[in-house]
């Protein structure tokens, strides 16, 4: 067998599939993309497709070390992002070849369901308890929400009052009938960092997400010294070897790199079983599409340290079309009391309707993150 032909699709909400064909007629599907900066990791793709074309696509490992290690530039999040979608479309691909889950290729399922978390709440958290009372009924119980706007570098006494006055409701108002996580999504300084999460405290949050910006993770062993709320981030670290730096400082109880720019599946059960190693728990990161998250199942549903899945499932970016509208087989991605079960088709277990992919990449998005000021009109972290 061999690779015939790269094609990229971006689509809305903010997307980007990519698919392998070959010459059996088998294909792959991938989902290579930066948020907000689609097209440059569309460029990487295109210029690996020169190399890719005329390969074996069952042999991955060595593509995958021919892309990053056999390249004078071995990583970052566009080159990663890049490889992480062509690493799941090659995935994809074996597994149909043989006709088998990608699960079973790698050893078997070690879990029969996988917890997933709902996201509420927007950039500019608000109206999460209306949202998680409608997605209560749904039987969903764990939820994760931004915990703040921008905060300013030292933030005032009535900023943070707003922040905790905010939280403290959704607690009181659901006691112990729901988990949620708080993301800091790097907007918060280390000084308020360490006010935020002493008083969070008090509402037993799950785990606290990105407490301080990635740049900053020697911070990590020194918060999480301070608290005995979890700690969680990795979700802008794109190689087992940044990972390691993290793993050893410690300081983190749960790690998420992203599927779709950790380098994809091969990068991510090296991820997986490092963490394991250190006792670390993994939840991998996931706001996208169909074919990430089903990637990511991949590796859950077989590393023993998976504890949560991020979906995109009424995110606040899916703004009219879902993570279930490209898939024929939404069936398979049906939430039983907020737990997804192994993906039982061949490949990645997705079967996204090509047809319908082509008809949107007429309209592609051209998504890009808002830009945040304090009121002095300095930038802010979004």
């Amino acid at each position: 067998m061999k690779i015939t032909r790269l094609n990229l699709y971006k689509i809305q909400p903010r997307w980007v599939f990519l698919e392998i064909e070959t010459d059996e007629g088998i294909s792959g599907w991938g989902e290579p993309v930066l948020e907000g900066q689609a097209e440059t990791v569309m460029a990487a793709v295109r210029e690996f497709s020169d190399f890719l074309v005329g390969k074996d696509p069952g042999r991955i490992n060595d593509l995958w070390n021919s892309m990053v290690r056999g390249q004078f530039y071995h990583s970052g999040p566009v080159i990663m992002s890049a490889v992480a979608g062509i690493d799941q479309a090659l995935w994809d691909l074996k597994g149909k070849a043989f006709g088998r889950p990608v699960t079973d290729l790698l050893g078997g399922t070690v879990r029969n369901q996988m917890k997933t978390y709902q996201w509420v709440g927007g950039d500019d958290p608000r109206d999460e308890i209306a949202q998680i009372d409608k997605l209560r009924i749904e039987g969903i119980d764990t939820f994760k929400m931004n915990g703040c706007g921008a905060l300013s570098q030292i933030a005032s006494h009535r900023d943070i009052d707003q922040v905790m006055e905010r939280v403290h409701g959704i607690r009181d108002h659901f006691g112990s009938a729901i988990d949620f996580g708080l993301d800091f999504h790097g907007r918060v300084s280390l000084p308020m960092a360490k006010v935020l999460i002493k008083e969070l405290e008090q509402v037993r949050p799950l785990f606290v997400e990105e407490p301080v910006l990635p740049e900053h993770w020697p911070a990590y062993r020194d918060l999480a010294a301070s608290t005995a709320i979890p700690l969680a981030a990795g979700e802008r670290a794109f190689t087992r070897h940044e990972f390691r730096s993290i793993l050893e400082q410690g300081g983190l109880s749960i790690i998420q790199p992203d599927l779709s720019h950790a380098g994809g599946i091969t990068e991510c059960l090296k991820i997986a079983a490092m963490a394991d190693a250190w006792n670390v728990a993994f939840a991998p990161h996931c706001p996208l599409g169909p074919i990430a998250l089903a990637s990511c199942l991949a590796v859950d549903f077989i590393s023993p340290n998976a504890i949560l899945q991020e979906q995109s499932l009424g995110i606040h970016y899916n703004e009219g079309l879902e993570l279930t509208d490209y898939a024929v087989n939404k069936e398979d991605f049906a939430l039983q009391e907020g737990s997804i079960s192994p993906l039982p088709k061949p490949g990645l277990g997705v079967e996204i309707n090509k047809d319908f992919v082509i008809e949107q990449s007429k309209i592609p998005h051209n998504w890009k993150n808002p830009i945040w000021r304090h009121l002095d009109g300095s930038i802010a972290d979004w």
